[in-house]
């Protein structure tokens, strides 16, 4: 009997239940029937105040003058309160009672049979699984059928790495002995770690749609409740489910939130997450086998698991599940376009090539975002327009074309925008330079993207610096035109500061030299280091913050020459962006390559190749001197 059935028969047994007590108590609290002796009833009859009664053999039951209801039994075969009750003029109903005897009897055995059907349908809900009454100490972990709709490995893309791992496991289960021979072993555990929207959970659908075995999933947060002990309780339930249909795979998704580090945390641990950590670490590898039980977990947060957990015979193997590549990303926008018609158009390549950084998620996210723009506008097929606005809306924000900007405050962003985007096309270390746009967009008011041609493991010194030149060219466009300093450079500032302190306490790519300063901030719920500790002295730390000050004011002033000398392209950029709101790269290499007798490249016309590489003077302002010598490398 299905679910739905049960609950609706439940509460239909309920409502009855509930209206028959209530008519007892209302007849019970309603009826205030005078009982009478057979002798004052013989008196009240004599004195006319008994207005009508009804015999039903010996019970009499009859009203009064005064509508009193009353009550008495005539003694068997007295047959003269007959002759009294017609003297007196009181209406006689005689009731055969021989029929209503049995309905009475059903009447009142109603109540005891609907409570006896309620108690046991009430023990049967006990005694079965799932979310039913009183069954919180049964797993909650839901079993893939075959019938279901499947996720295979063709549906995940550029995480080939992960997956050859995961199809191991996969023939290990179908071919046991092809590796026991060997003396191979099962792997109990297999922890897949990776930033979010990676597909750690799509890879773990994949496996239940390639494995032809039982597949339990679970989510972390669904052990651990209010009752004392109900974690520990699921999980002993859970392995059991899986040694019933072992072999098998269970899936947890998100296991840090139960299996986080024991005893951490600024007020102790927190015994019911623990004591449901201590039955899993058990079921896993204790003293009893769970062969053919394989345990596939997923988290983002793999920092702060327990030790006990992540050791071998436990997760014997960890799949790490990375942002994927730029060809990875060209496989998953091909797999999520699958269903979605395509422009001539429009190139995927081109689209992963400028998708640094982008998950699973958020490829799948763009290519949702290019279809419902492409339908708001009544068109049957996605063009590359399309992908590029909706790769603009996922990565700045979307337009705020209601925000009213004056004049002067769009010629002050035009300036502050030209003077990133001049001096990003002007060094040669910096990321290329992709759009510049005046559009208001999220918290602001414009923005200059910067993309990478591809994938960026590692950053030079020199790239690092070219960061810094481009952060801080905004307010040097902006003091061009208003000769003032604004509050719109604040957020160029902070990111230069940062990363000014990185290359100095952290990358060793200082006068300082290659050295590491500062323990780093721990996480507060791990029960470590709840501030930064200084592990160097009061001169060093004066040291620090000059060498960081030293580096700021070098890439100032580095942008600073470079948007003197090139303050001819500065007004030409802010004059298309003025006209056009958005330029894009390309655009802002023709202004620099279009007026005559100026060129980005030395000793070359603007018709040789078009290599931006200033002159050395342009390309880095001379350090300023230190106690009269100028700092060595490190």
């Amino acid at each position: 009997m299905n679910s739905n059935v049960k609950t609706a028969i439940f509460w239909v047994v309920l409502v009855c239940v509930a209206i028959l007590l209530w008519t007892v108590v209302k007849q019970n609290t309603a009826r205030t029937v005078q009982d009478l002796s057979f002798t004052d009833f013989l008196k009240q009859v004599e004195a006319g105040r008994v207005k009508e009664v009804e015999i039903a053999g010996t019970e009499v039951r009859g009203q009064m003058d005064d509508k009193t209801p009353l009550h008495t039994v005539v003694p068997l075969g007295y047959d003269k309160v007959y002759d009294l009750l017609r003297e007196k003029n009181v209406v006689v109903r005689i009731k055969d009672n021989s029929s209503s005897t049995w309905i009475t009897v059903v009447i009142n055995a109603i109540p005891f049979v609907l409570l006896l059907a309620f108690w046991v349908f009430m023990m049967r809900q006990m005694q079965s699984g799932g979310n039913k009454a009183l069954s919180f100490g049964k797993s909650r972990a839901r079993m893939h059928s075959s019938q279901q709709k499947k996720v295979t490995f063709k549906d995940v893309a550029g995480v080939e790495e992960a997956k050859e791992e995961l199809q191991e496991i996969i023939e290990f289960l179908r071919e046991p002995q092809k590796f026991q021979k060997l003396g191979g072993r099962i792997p109990k555990g297999v922890l897949l770690i990776g930033p979010p929207g990676t597909g750690k959970t799509l890879l773990a659908r994949a496996i239940a749609g390639e494995g032809n075995v039982p597949f339990f999933s679970i989510s972390g947060s669904d052990f651990v409740e209010m009752f004392v002990g109900v974690g520990a309780s699921r999980v002993r339930d859970l392995f059991e489910q899986g040694k019933k249909n072992a072999p098998c795979i269970i899936f947890i998704d998100e296991i840090d939130a139960v299996g986080r580090h024991r005893g951490a945390g600024l007020g102790g641990g927190h015994d019911e997450r623990e004591q449901t950590l201590n039955q899993l670490l058990v079921e896993m590898d204790g003293f009893e086998s769970n062969e053919g039980v394989i345990l596939v977990a997923a988290t983002n947060r793999p920092d702060v698991l327990d030790p006990a957990l992540l050791r071998p015979g436990r997760f014997d193997r960890r799949v790490v599940v990375s942002l994927p590549d730029v060809k990875g990303r060209e496989m998953i926008l091909k797999v999520h376009t699958k269903k979605t018609p395509l422009s001539d158009d429009v190139d995927l390549s081109v689209i992963g090539r400028g998708t640094p950084g982008f998950a699973g998620a958020d490829l799948a996210n763009l290519v949702n975002e290019a279809a419902l723009l492409a339908a708001r506008q009544n068109r049957k097929v996605v063009t590359m327009a399309d992908f590029e606005l909706a790769k603009d809306k996922v990565m700045m924000g979307a337009e705020r074309r209601s925000m009213i900007l004056t004049e002067e405050d769009k010629k002050v962003t035009a300036y502050h925008e030209a003077g990133h985007a001049l001096v990003a096309a002007l060094i040669k270390e910096a990321d290329p330079l992709h759009k510049v746009s005046i559009v208001p967009r999220g918290r602001a008011l414009g923005i200059t993207m910067q993309l990478p041609t591809g994938d960026v493991l590692n950053r030079s010194k020199a790239q690092m610096e070219s960061r810094l030149t481009v952060c801080m060219a905004g307010r040097l466009g902006e003091w061009r035109y208003t000769h003032q300093l604004s509050t719109g450079a604040r957020n160029d500032i902070e990111q230069a500061t940062e990363l000014a302190r990185a290359m100095v306490c952290d990358y060793g790519m200082s006068r300082l030299g290659p050295i590491s300063f500062g323990k780093k901030d721990e996480q507060i719920f791990l029960g470590r280091e709840i501030a930064q500790h200084r592990d160097f002295s009061e001169a060093t730390a004066i040291k620090i913050d000059e060498a960081v000050q030293e580096m700021v004011e070098d890439a100032d002033k580095r942008a600073h020459s470079i948007i003197e000398e090139y303050g001819w392209a500065l007004e030409q950029i802010v004059i298309a962006l003025l006209e056009r709101e958005s330029i894009d790269g390309e655009e802002v290499k023709a202004i620099l390559a279009g007026k005559p007798g100026k060129s980005a490249i030395v000793g070359e016309s603007p018709d040789e190749g078009h290599q931006e590489v200033l002159r050395p003077e342009v390309r880095r302002a001379n350090p300023p001197l230190i106690d009269g010598e100028r700092p060595q490398p490190a």
